[in-house]
Order: structure tokens, then C-alpha cells, then sequence
């Protein structure tokens, strides 16, 4: 993809979006059910739409809601349901109607004080910490966030009692329940909010305490605040911006947010590459303003707007690549966290780089290679037999420090926080730690790339076997693997993966687009990958040629 000359830059005014007429199209345009594209949609993280596209309206969340709580009554699931949201503009509207439907339930549902913001991992955090010792009466939660999407996009998906994102199973029973009730939206129950407050059937709750005083059982605070390295935070206006404060007084912490701005259209955003306003904290352009103070702190760090990713930028080496910042998190806590299982392994999603395998090895632990999705280390977290599951799209979460699960999904205020004590207690830039890496383990290059693809060419290529690739070598070397089921779980990767010593290539539809993307990694140079690059879109044609 081409980079957008305005790539980095201020956000022009004439991208502001019509925040009024976005609220006004969410209560007034009725999505036609006769059309694909708005229907509810549940992909790897809830369903994701837009208002003035008759994809993200109340009648889908009224019907999203409703099928939720037909599903918690047929499960039996019965304790409280932890609600949160983020600043895009459809979230607050959103919570509203969602408050409203769970009320005539007689949910017990709580959000957080003063309709304030709450991140995707505190509502795993709370219902984890919440069902801790329970059999019954177990909580869940919902999250109202297009995660890093434009402004103009909403979203919401269901967090079950295990506390991270919800299985195909769960999903799937809720999106043809929720479409079943998208044909007469007005059939739902709904109690008007202040009538809902008034009564008590929807409560306040206090996210921020709890999760920000547990931290410490999951990050050496105490050696942050020894080490009195300076700290920058930009929370990219999201709805980790409350949780900053609080952490920096309670444990002493030398922190400066360097902006406090709440924004709806994301004005003070940069442009990200493709010129659209995008709160990609794994993106150098999204994070220009951030990386330009690097040299300000010892560590500088940003969340997206539900906090679920993270972005480390570093004195030495500015914004890091996901893929190497995973790699030193790893490195760092299998020598740092004694009190782990021994045999827990390293959970990692097939397109992350292969250096964490190499890592972790050299740690002497195994690690366990899942498809793409959080979801698949939801299970493994909770049981402790990983101790770390993450994704190259800056994603992860971790054991706390006595091997209990912390979260079991995304935390990207956990991981900036470990970036922090990792550069507290080896007194060196992250960045120059994964050029030590690289030095024992060899320099990977990685690189992701994407393609056009009709519905009928997704469908093929999510549905490969391995022999259908019928060459026996990629780029000069031997193939050692054609992957279509992942080796840590047999579950479908939805696509391809071609494996040798040095290097490897994945191809995978687009959940949401109309394309398909190929992740590429050599560990033998620039020659190298552009070769793997080559061959591996020749093998990906090859397929779809004829569809």
C-alpha cells in the first residue's frame, strides 16, 4: 500500500466528522435486513459498523443486546454484567440503549461512574476478579468500541464469564438471534434510562480503583518507581485517560500524560498511512506526535481507544515494532517471573514473528501456535498453562506474578506498565534489549502485505488444504510445512501457512474486506523476503486463479 501524502500529518479540518448527524442517523436510519452489509456482523472482535452506513444503529443494538441476554437466561449466567465503552461518538448512544434493554431484563448491569469510559481489559479484569472462587452467579461483560477504527465507527462484542473475547459458538448464536430480531427491533423490551436509574435496575461501579491497586500483582511497581525513570503516556484520547492519574499516585510514579484531549471526531489525531484518521498505536504515522517527544522520557508509551493494544516508544529507537517489543516482553518475564508454572508455554498467533519461537526456546519453554484471535488463548490463561498469549498486532496479556490469570483478554496498560519495569530493572532501552535478540538469534524482516479478493476467492482460500500448494520449496529452501490447522490447538487457520528453516508466509482472508493479506518473514535478508514474497503470491494466485 502506497503511503498517503499526508501520511503523519494534522488531521485537515475538512476530515471532521458530523458528530451531530452521526447520533441523529444512529437513532433515525433503520438498516434493511435484506442487505448483507447491514446485518449484524460478528468478526474477531464483536460487530463493528458505521451510522451513516445503516451498519451500527439502534435497531442493531437493541437486537444485539436482546439476543446477549437470551443467551446469558439459556446459559444460566446470572450475576452481574460489567458494561464499558470508549469516547467514538456512537459509544455513548450506544451504552444508552444497551443499559436500557438490559434493565428490562433484569440484568444486573453496572457501568462505570458518571457514564465515564471503561478499557476492553478492565471489563476482563472485573469479571475474572469478580468470579475468582465462584461456581455460580458468574459475571460477564460487554464492551462498546470499533477498538482503533476511524471515528465515525462503532462497536460492541460480548466478553462471556471466562472473561475474553467470546468463541464462534457463543458469537455465531448471537448474531443469528440478534438478525432474527433485527426484522422487528420495536419487539424488544426497553426500560427508558432515567426511569432505569431512578429504580436501581442500572448501577455505577467504580472500574478504576480495584483494577489500578491490583497492578502490582502483576507489575513490579515498586521497582518503577526505585528506578524514578520518567514516564510519558498518550492515551490517544481513549478510555484508558482515567486510569493514569490514578496509577501514577498511588505508586509514586513520575508519569506525564502529555494530552488530556477527549475528542469524538479525533481531531488531534495524525494521519495514519492510508491518510485516514486511525488511533493505530502500532503505527509510526498515527503516533508521530508521540514518537517526536521520545527523547523527553525514559519510556514513552499509548494505548487505542479501548486500551487494548499498546505502542512502546523508546529514547533510542522510537516507536517499536509489535513484533520485537513481544519478543523482549518474553525474553524479560521468563527470566523475571519465578513464581510461573515451569511448564507453562508461550502462546503466540501464527502470523507473529518466528523470534519468539527462538526466544522461548532459549528459555527452554515450548510455545503454542494458535490461529488469529485472542479468543484461542482465553482457555490456556485461565488454566495457567500459558503464561503469555500475544499478537503481532500489539496485542497481549500475562500471567500475574503468582501464576494466576490476570486478564484473558488484550491489556495494553499492562504491557506499556511492563515496558516500564523491564527498562527500570535492566536499566536499558527496549529497543537496544531486541538488538541483543537479534545478535543470538538472527535478524528477522517481516512484512505484511494485501490483495483484492471476491467472496468466492476468501471462501477458497479460508477453506486450503495442503495440497493444494504443490511446490516443494519457497524462495531455495526446503518447505517443511504447509499449516492449515494450527500446531497448538488443530484448530482452522482460515488460510495458509508455508514454513521453512528461515523463513515463512501466511495467507488469510480479510475478516471485514473484500481482500486477502500475506504476512511474510525471512530470517536471511532483504534478497530473501522479497523472494518469499514473490513465490508466495504466485502460489496464492496460483490457487485462485480459476475462481
Amino acid at each position: 500500500m502506497a503511503v498517503h501524502p499526508l501520511a503523519g500529518a494534522s488531521v485537515p479540518e475538512s476530515m471532521r466528522i458530523n458528530v451531530p448527524r452521526l447520533i441523529s442517523d444512529y437513532y433515525t436510519l433503520a438498516p434493511d435486513p435484506s442487505q448483507a452489509d447491514q446485518l449484524v456482523a460478528f468478526g474477531t472482535s464483536g460487530h463493528r459498523g458505521c451510522a451513516f452506513k445503516a451498519s451500527f444503529n439502534e435497531p442493531h443494538i437493541l437486537a444485539i443486546t436482546q439476543a446477549v441476554c437470551e443467551y446469558r437466561a439459556s446459559k444460566g449466567i446470572d450475576g452481574p454484567l460489567f458494561v464499558g465503552m470508549d469516547p467514538h461518538a456512537l459509544s455513548e448512544p450506544a451504552l444508552r440503549t444497551v443499559l436500557e434493554v438490559l434493565a428490562a431484563a433484569g440484568a444486573d448491569c453496572r457501568f462505570q461512574q458518571g457514564f465515564g469510559y471503561t478499557p476492553t481489559p478492565v471489563i476482563s479484569h472485573a469479571i475474572l476478579t469478580y468470579n475468582r472462587g465462584r461456581a455460580s452467579g458468574l459475571a460477564d461483560g460487554l464492551v462498546i468500541t470499533p477498538s482503533h477504527n476511524p471515528p465515525e465507527d462503532g462497536g460492541i462484542k460480548y466478553n462471556p464469564p471466562h472473561g475474553g473475547p467470546a468463541g464462534t459458538d457463543v458469537t455465531g448464536w448471537i448474531e443469528q438471534r440478534a438478525n432474527a430480531l433485527l426484522e422487528n427491533p420495536g419487539s424488544v423490551p426497553r426500560i427508558p434510562l432515567a426511569r432505569a436509574l431512578r429504580q436501581g435496575l442500572c448501577r455505577e461501579h467504580d472500574f478504576i480503583r480495584p483494577y489500578v491497586l491490583d497492578l502490582e500483582n502483576a507489575i513490579d511497581m515498586q521497582a518503577i518507581r526505585s528506578a524514578g525513570i520518567s514516564i510519558g503516556v498518550d492515551p490517544l484520547g481513549g478510555a484508558g485517560l482515567p486510569f493514569w492519574e490514578p496509577i501514577a499516585e498511588h505508586y509514586g510514579l513520575d508519569i506525564k500524560v502529555v494530552s488530556t484531549v477527549v475528542d469524538p471526531t479525533f481531531m488531534f489525531m495524525s494521519l495514519d498511512k492510508d491518510g485516514k484518521i486511525r488511533m493505530d498505536c502500532s503505527s509510526a504515522y498515527a503516533m508521530a506526535k508521540l514518537i517526536a517527544m521520545k527523547d523527553s522520557f525514559s519510556i514513552a508509551f499509548a494505548n487505542d481507544p479501548d486500551a487494548d493494544r499498546h505502542g512502546i516508544v523508546t529514547a533510542g529507537h522510537g516507536l517499536m515494532n509489535p513484533n520485537h517489543y513481544i519478543s523482549v516482553a518474553i525474553d524479560y518475564l521468563l527470566a523475571h517471573r519465578p513464581g510461573w508454572p515451569v511448564a507453562a508455554q508461550v502462546g503466540k498467533t501464527l502470523v507473529t514473528s518466528s523470534m519468539v519461537d527462538r526466544v522461548v526456546a532459549a528459555h527452554g519453554r515450548g510455545v503454542r501456535e494458535v490461529p488469529v484471535g485472542f479468543k484461542w488463548f482465553v482457555d490456556d490463561l485461565l488454566a495457567g498453562t500459558c503464561c503469555f498469549g500475544g499478537e503481532e498486532s500489539a496485542g497481549a496479556s500475562f500471567l500475574r506474578r503468582n501464576g494466576e490469570a490476570w486478564t484473558t483478554d488484550k491489556d495494553g496498560i499492562l504491557l506499556n506498565l511492563l515496558a516500564a519495569e523491564i527498562t527500570a530493572v535492566t536499566g536499558k532501552d527496549p529497543g537496544d534489549i531486541y538488538k541483543k535478540l537479534e545478535s543470538r538469534h538472527g535478524s528477522p524482516i517481516y512484512e505484511r502485505m494485501q490483495a483484492p479478493a471476491g467472496m468466492a476467492q476468501k471462501k477458497l482460500l479460508s477453506s486450503l488444504s495442503p495440497e493444494q500448494v504443490t511446490s516443494s520449496e519457497l524462495a531455495g529452501e526446503p518447505i517443511l510445512a504447509k499449516i492449515t490447522h494450527a500446531p497448538g490447538n488443530g484448530a482452522a487457520i482460515g488460510g495458509l501457512k508455508v514454513v521453512t528453516k528461515n523463513g515463512w508466509f501466511a495467507a488469510r482472508p480479510s475478516g471485514t474486506e473484500d481482500m486477502y493479506k500475506i504476512y511474510v518473514e525471512s530470517f536471511l535478508g532483504r534478497d530473501h523476503l522479497e523472494r518469499i514474497k514473490t513465490e508466495a503470491q504466485d502460489m496464492v494466485d496460483g490457487v485462485l486463479r480459476d475462481v
